[in-house]
């Protein structure tokens, strides 16, 4: 069994080299990590053959809107996606998805979020769950300072190395 810090570990070794698809098994856990390719162009099928979406990599400043229905293992969920135009962030600090998952803001239903747009975090504060393969994978901050914006919903789905929180650092 992995411990989340070793496949975090991972995930940014991967990510810093120029290998596309990595796997490894260790007592009957297997991890595949596979690095998008930024021409590629994203398709999502739901059970119906005519409902099928796709969206090419964002370009120029247009807003763009994505919806379809994702069936998994005989649960089916919605995905709902808007690109904005795109604004400076570069003095900003990104915390990203670590997995593939969903994102919760909270504990549990009906709890409040970890952290809201305006609150101060350290490194080891935790700012939201991703649940992986029936897993609560807890996301700490890994850095000091204030949430500036939380750029996903709860619930939604969220993608490896997808941006979740905007921190202006301290």
């Amino acid at each position: 069994m992995f411990k989340l810090s070793e496949i975090k570990d991972l995930i940014k070794l991967i990510d810093q080299t120029s290998v596309q698809e990595f796997e490894i098994e260790n007592e009957g856990t297997r991890i595949l990590i596979k690095k998008p390719n930024p021409a590629e162009t994203y398709v999502v099928q739901a059970q119906q053959p005519q409902a099928v979406y796709s969206q090419a990599p964002l370009h120029g400043t247009a807003p763009h809107h994505l919806q379809a229905t994702v069936t998994a293992g005989g649960e089916s969920a919605s995905v709902s996606v808007q690109s904005v135009p795109e604004q400076d962030t570069s003095h900003l600090h990104k915390i990203v998805s670590p997995m593939v998952g969903t994102f919760y803001t909270s504990a549990a239903p009906g709890t409040p979020p970890y952290v809201s747009t305006g609150d101060k975090v350290k490194p080891k504060t935790v700012v939201c769950i991703v649940e992986a393969m029936k897993l609560m994978n807890e996301i700490e901050a890994e850095i000091q300072g204030e949430i500036v914006e939380v750029l996903v919903e709860n619930g939604q789905l969220v993608e490896y190395g997808q941006p979740l929180f905007l921190v202006k650092p301290e």
